[in-house]
């Protein structure tokens, strides 16, 4: 009976082919299970006829039990209309893993058309859209180093009290003949690809100068960071910004280096550095010099990514001071421009107070010093483009062969999805309501991954968290996908996939947006820290890929079980609308409100406001901007631009060995 529904299913020689419908596919799952199970042979002349009567015998008692339960939990399907049927025979008429050749008719595609006239929706994007436009001003107020007009200043929501000073700096750096960071950067990579630029809001109202009582303009921490395509070779870019305090190191600077090379480290990207640094900021000295992760990491990890065959590659396109002097020294290989680049451990004022002698900057360290006289420097530049030039032609000279599609034949053609990725942020509630709206992931799934299709894993267990396969621009990937609260079985499911994944060397994408585990005395007693511990452990042991973006909510224990930064995914990226915090606001206020002992005896207004002022507290401390600003994520994305940066982030990690990954 069950070959016989599969036969004709296919449209197998000497089988009669069938057009069945999507609800069918369940009751003529049924029938075949309590064929199968209870040995019954029956004629059946169409697979409806044979559902029917499979049914009628399992009321009867007639099949085992297992048939029954399967049967019992089986819902009897709505009539289909004209447009939900599939027809098999067209659909299996060339191998089911012809993944061009698929339609929007396959089953695994998911159908969440958005209902543009409903209020919820147009409240949601309308919301959405103002975050947006705020994160893009914010982007363009950085990348113009603070030169933007009042009314860009507006839509960023700064003030341009620095505008004057910030102009004049980036003008006396251009008289200088030199070229902007992001400049260096756009004439460095291939033309016409794309750069993904890492943390561009870093530094973001993190230093506070009490002198003139407003944050230093510390524009992007002071260094730009991203993976670019260099003579078709994927590398992580390193530019300081010399407009920036002189391209010297706040805290928020090591760190954003220092993510940058573990980046380029986890992946196998070859690094190259555009040096133009005074060195260690001499003010943050105690943030910046004798630690484990501070200035001197950096140099660490240069060496240990050389020796593993990592190459680092050196352009000094201005000062090169100090211990910033090591960058080209430990280069592979080194490029110095003339008259602006230098490199010395120290410079001519420290020279004049340590031993009397006079002697200018380039006499000191300039480019001809160090190609005849030192060798300190490989190659001599006469301006940066002429530099940019020498730079390219050393990653050519790598012998490297960037990923491409060709060598991988479990890759398939990008499909774009069937929903505009536009519509993403109509699904996404107010998530500093009290009562945040739930929304089904799956129709944030579908207007990210190719076709919008998705192979959905255990699709009726553990139903809070969304597991399954999908392709973004060709390249498989294993989704898992908060749809709730995290339980017990949640967590198993997503344990267990994690595992297929790791054994298929498969990445992963999480897209976070949780409250947390289950919490109460049913499930304690049910093993709930047990088996969320089984996720935990899955997502730290996972040697694959992984890459995660926060699209809501990331509280508590939850952060852990959906790989956040503690669990070192190769990439993580955040939502505008997106909220990180220990616990929400609220939660938090009543939590302190009630353990604060000099509260017992307050009166509801004391109370009131105190709870307030955590909530506010909580409020400020929880959003994308103040996680951007410390780097806890790799940068803050727009909704519709989440697969282009995904697919960016996945083939920045194929240059690394699978084993190794």
């Amino acid at each position: 009976m069950f070959r016989t529904l599969v036969m004709r299913a296919l449209g197998r020689p000497g089988f009669p082919s069938i057009t069945a419908s999507v609800g069918d596919t369940a009751r003529f799952r049924t029938a075949a299970l309590w064929c199968s199970r209870c040995s019954e042979s029956t004629s059946a002349e169409s697979p409806a006829k044979d559902a029917e009567e499979g049914e009628k015998k399992g009321a009867a008692g007639e099949p085992c039990a297992e048939a029954t339960a399967v049967a019992a939990a089986t819902p009897r399907p709505a009539a289909p209309t004209d447009s939900e049927r599939i027809d098999y025979a067209r659909l299996y008429a060339h191998h089911p893993i012809d993944y061009e050749r698929s339609t929007s008719q396959s089953p695994n595609t998911l159908r969440f058309p958005a209902d543009t006239c409903d209020p919820a929706f147009q409240e949601n994007m309308a919301r959405m859209e103002g975050l947006v436009q705020q994160l893009r001003a914010r982007v363009r107020y950085v990348q113009a180093g603070g030169v933007v007009s009042a009314e860009e200043a507006a839509k960023a929501g700064v003030s341009i009290a620095s505008f004057e000073a910030d102009d004049r700096t980036r003008k006396l750096h251009l008289s200088r003949g030199k070229m902007l960071a992001r400049e260096r950067i756009e004439r460095l990579v291939d033309p016409g690809t794309r750069f993904l630029e890492l943390s561009q809001l870093a530094g973001w109202d993190l230093y506070w100068d009490d002198k003139k009582k407003e944050y230093e303009r510390c524009y992007s921490g002071g260094i730009v960071t991203g993976v670019g395509i260099v003579n078709g070779v994927r590398c992580m870019l390193v530019a300081n910004d010399a407009t920036v305090k002189g391209g010297t190191y706040y805290p928020i600077t090591v760190k954003k280096h220092l993510r940058a090379q573990k980046i380029a480290e986890q992946n196998h990207l070859p690094c190259i550095y555009l040096v133009d640094s005074g060195g260690a900021n001499l003010s943050r000295q105690d943030d910046v010099f004798p630690d484990e992760q501070h200035f001197g990491r950096i140099f660490f990890n240069e060496a240990n990514m050389s020796a593993k065959s990592i190459s680092q590659i050196a352009v000094v396109m201005g000062s090169c001071t100090a211990g910033g002097a090591y960058v080209p020294a430990m280069a592979d290989e080194s490029i110095i421009v003339a008259r602006n680049g230098t490199i010395f451990l120290g410079g001519p004022p420290l020279v004049l107070a340590a031993t009397g002698e006079k002697v200018s900057s380039e006499e000191l360290g300039g480019a001809d010093v160090h190609c005849r006289v030192s060798g300190v420097a490989d190659h001599y530049a006469t301006d940066d483009l002429h530099a940019l030039y020498l730079a390219r032609r050393a990653v050519a000279n790598l012998n490297l062969r960037e990923y491409n599609e060709e060598r991988n034949p479990t890759d398939a053609k990008a499909v774009p999805p069937l929903y505009d990725p536009k519509e993403l942020g109509g699904f996404i509630p107010d998530m500093l309501s009290d009562v945040v709206k739930s929304f089904d992931v799956r129709a944030i799934i579908a207007r990210i991954v190719d076709g919008s299709r998705f192979d959905e894993f255990k699709a009726l267990y553990g139903s809070t968290l969304v597991c399954g396969f999908a392709r973004i621009e060709g390249m498989q990937v294993g989704i898992i996908a908060n749809h709730g609260i995290l339980y017990s079985e949640s967590a198993l499911k997503g344990a267990h996939f994690i595992g297929l994944c790791t054994q298929r060397n498969v990445p992963l994408l999480f897209l976070q947006n949780i409250t947390g585990f289950m919490v109460g005395r049913k499930y304690e007693a049910g093993g709930i820290a047990r088996n969320g511990a089984r996720l935990v452990t899955a997502v730290s042991t996972a040697p694959v890929p992984k890459i995660t973006v926060l699209i809501g909510g990331s509280y508590g224990a939850g952060n852990y079980g959906m790989c956040g930064r503690a669990f070192e995914p190769r990439f993580l990226f955040m939502w505008p609308n997106a909220r990180i915090s220990v616990m929400g606001g609220t939660q938090a206020a009543t939590v302190l409100a009630l353990t604060n002992r000099n509260l017992k005896n307050a009166s509801e207004a004391e109370v009131a406001a105190f709870k307030d002022k955590v909530k506010k507290k909580y409020e400020r401390e929880g959003s994308c901007y103040y996680s951007t600003a410390r780097l806890w994520d790799d940068g803050v994305i727009a909704p519709e631009d989440t697969r282009v940066v995904v697919a960016e982030a996945l083939r920045a990690t194929r240059l690394a060995p699978m084993e190794n990954s």
